[in-house]
């Protein structure tokens, strides 16, 4: 069993346990009312002896009275009096013995330890240590040896004094400084009075060093698997390898096993993974997955990369994973790469392919396979002007489409006639060569096709500022224009394949490229000027952007001619853009973008959001999206509503909560609604999440989690599912708090 603070705290524990260690020195004067510290020991490491009274017997004992202290290095002892033996190296401590060490501090009625032999005892000692606020105490504290400890009948909590709901309890606890680990016997949890977690035996790293054991148990439920649970093992195998074992019960399915194995060295590392459902009471087959990521330093400048990944079904994410991210997936990647860089030039050489998970109601395409792909680039500054150049050759593979060889040539230069931060004007040209060698599934004739453009861009802009005035508020306010032209002639491409293109989502960042398609397959015709204008408000005292407002359009001086896929009107003038971000106050920003389509008189897209987070731990988020589609099913249109919260109810607990409303298809796309209920030491946490996966059914994940604070966590872990869909969300445990004072016998 793993606990995540326990070797932290009981590491600091034996560092305590370590008094200020005296030489044998010459006798002291016979007794003396100072205050000022007597050296016992005058080597390196000095020790020092102060007290409201000292006084030597025979030379040999040294006695201290009222707020007596042995200092030794960073440590400190305490007591309301002392006894220092220097022919025997016996130390007596009593009355309010305190033990401090770097944040850390160990408190009991009495000590009695032998410097020499290295054997000691103290008496009921309580424990406090300032990071993460935890305390603890013992029946006894015995020192056995030089660095090992052992206490009898310990315990330790993240409580504050006066709370004990929770309590990790140990019959018997050893510490060993000298192999840097500790053992517990008898180990058990009890939360609330009542015991939930138990082990007869474990033993922990009293370092940074991993150690094997058990993590805490995995609880969870779902609509479509029933009860679950699973309990992670992890094996420490080197100091630069480990594995987790984690099987995983389900109740309507079967037994899960998921294994992950990580490895590490000079030049590489990587991770493993595999996972196996043997007979699924459910599917009524064997099903799989596995895993491989993995990268390499070769050395002189080249590097190399795996992602390997393969599931047994179609519906093996959807059907096993609480993820929706995972379960939404429609395809797995598989890739090989090795990448070179030089300074000025890169070049990579990859192969990639990927397994398509198909919907039965709405199959997909699989992507064209690339092998191999090979990329070169190269980019430096001749004489003011920037040079580049871009290569790409691929070799795409399909079963059932046109396969091909593509090539792509791609240089350019670009010479800032003007670079200031007020303004800029830089022009750019490049052609753009592109050739076609087809084989299989060709249904023409024809397998060679060549295509060579030049390309012309210039771009400018400039940066306006003023002093603004608003209330008792100082602003700086920019007007910032720019204008954007491109020149590409026109070539027919109707012949030529679609191996990876596909047109650009129209949007300011697209605004200002070359091309209006992603990818080499289509290069559209231009003759058009994008125009955009942008305010922003800062604020004087620290510069942070307060509001942005921006506005743009491209126009063409002929209507564009290049089109992919199914022919759609296109026209002299694009959508217009308007966008509007700003933090209105301290907690409130909001977010808004509008695509108004003037040719159509009607808007393209819209969305806004709204996000209220006065506080850590109390966010509310509103969000509204629309995209027009012009296919006769009305489904196609998206109107969404999306409302998301943290918030403090009353007192202690927090809702989370999260709905997507489809107002097109009048339903629920995806919901998720829980509680937390935060105490000192210890939180709950219960959250439902429902979705719809691509074959249209509403799998639901229960997700129960337990958290006592500095120790574990016990149940289904809901946390990525929170801050993946509530934008905001504060885990409340991780916040800081006030520290207990130090505790006391």
């Amino acid at each position: 069993m793993h606990f995540r603070f326990l070797p932290l705290f009981l590491s600091a524990l034996s560092m305590l346990a370590q008094p200020a260690q005296a030489q044998e020195t010459s006798a002291k004067p016979a007794s003396t009312t100072s205050k000022k510290p007597v050296t016992v020991n005058k080597s390196e490491s000095a020790t020092q002896i102060t007290a409201d009274t000292l006084e030597s017997k025979q030379g040999k004992v040294v006695e201290a009275k009222g707020d007596a202290e042995i200092r030794k290095d960073d440590q400190l002892i305490r007591a309301d009096q002392l006894k220092y033996n220097q022919d025997t190296e016996e130390v007596f401590a009593d009355g309010a013995v305190r033990i401090e060490n770097k944040g850390a501090s160990v408190a009991g009625p009495s000590l009695k330890m032998n410097m020499k032999e290295n054997v000691g005892v103290m008496v009921q000692p309580a424990f406090s240590l300032t990071e993460g606020g935890v305390r603890g105490n013992a029946e006894t504290m015995r020192i056995e040896g030089k660095n090992v400890y052992s206490f009898q009948k310990a315990s330790y909590t993240s409580c504050p004094i006066g709370n004990d709901d929770w309590l990790l309890k140990m019959g018997e606890l050893e510490l060993d400084r000298n192999t840097q680990i500790g053992t517990a016997y008898n180990a058990r949890i009890e939360y609330l009075g009542v015991p939930i977690l138990y082990t007869p035996w474990m033993n922990f790293p009293l370092n940074d060093q991993r150690r094997s054991g058990f993590l805490g148990p995995i609880l969870g439920s779902s609509n479509t698997g029933g009860k679950e649970v699973t309990i992670p093992f992890y094996w420490n195998i080197a100091s630069n390898y480990d594995a987790t074992f984690s099987p995983r019960f389900i109740e309507k399915r079967g037994n899960l096993y998921d294994n992950e194995f990580r490895y590490m060295g000079n030049s590489y590392s990587g991770k493993l993974e595999y996972g196996e459902l043997l007979k699924d009471k459910l599917a009524l087959r064997d099903r799989s997955h596995s895993s491989l990521v993995h990268t390499q330093n070769f050395g002189a400048g080249f590097t190399g990369a795996l992602n390997l990944n393969e599931a047994s079904d179609d519906a093996y994410f959807r059907d096993l994973s609480p993820n929706p991210s995972i379960a939404l997936q429609k395809h797995l990647l598989r890739e090989a790469a090795v990448n070179y860089s030089g300074g000025w030039w890169t070049a990579t050489a990859r192969a990639q392919s990927y397994q398509t998970w198909q919907d039965p109601i709405a199959p997909i395409v699989t992507p064209y396979r690339r092998l191999p792909q090979i990329n070169l680039g190269a980019q430096r500054v001749l004489g003011g002007a920037v040079t580049s150049f871009s290569a790409e050759y691929v070799d795409f593979n399909h079963p059932t489409l046109i396969n091909g060889r593509r090539t792509v040539v791609y240089p350019t230069v670009s010479y800032p006639l003007f670079n200031d931060p007020a303004y800029y004007l830089t022009p750019k040209l490049g052609v753009h060569s592109t050739q076609y060698l087809l084989g299989d599934n060709n249904p023409a004739t024809e397998t060679r096709y060549d295509r060579s453009l030049p390309i012309f861009s210039l771009d400018s802009g400039m940066t306006l500022e003023r002093d603004l005035t608003l209330g008792e508020n100082e602003y700086i306010q920019t007007l910032e224009p720019r204008i954007y032209y491109v020149s590409i002639p026109y070539r027919n491409q109707d012949l030529l394949p679609n191996f990876d293109t596909s047109a650009a989502t129209f949007s300011f960042m697209q605004m200002f490229t070359e091309n209006r398609f992603l990818g080499s397959d289509r290069i559209g015709d231009a003759d058009q000027i994008t125009t955009a204008l942008t305010s922003r408000l800062l604020d004087s005292e620290n510069g942070n952007e307060r509001l942005r407002v921006a506005v743009g359009q491209r126009f063409s001086q002929q209507t564009p001619r290049v089109i992919l896929g199914v022919p759609t009107a296109t026209t002299n003038q694009s959508d217009i853009l308007i966008g509007v971000s700003g933090r209105m106050t301290p907690a409130l920003s909001l977010n808004g973008l509008s695509q108004y389509n003037p040719n159509e008189s009607r808007t393209e897209a819209f969305s806004a959001t709204a996000r209220y987070l006065p506080e850590a731990g109390k966010v509310l988020n509103l969000g509204y999206r629309y995209t027009f589609s012009a296919d006769p099913d009305p489904t196609k249109t998206l109107k969404q509503v999306d409302v998301s919260t943290q918030w403090l109810l009353t007192g202690r607990w927090n809702m989370v909560g999260k709905v997507a409303y489809s107002l097109q298809e009048t339903r629920t796309v995806e919901a998720l609604a829980g509680f937390e209920y935060n105490q000192d030491c210890w939180t709950v946490r219960f959250v439902g999440q429902q979705f719809v996966t691509a074959t249209n059914t509403n799998p639901v994940n229960y997700f129960l989690q337990l958290e006592l604070r500095e120790l574990i966590r016990v149940g289904t872990d809901p946390l990525s599912a929170l801050k993946q869909n509530i934008p905001g969300y504060t885990i409340m445990t991780e916040q800081p708090r006030n520290k207990p004072a130090p505790s006391t016998p």
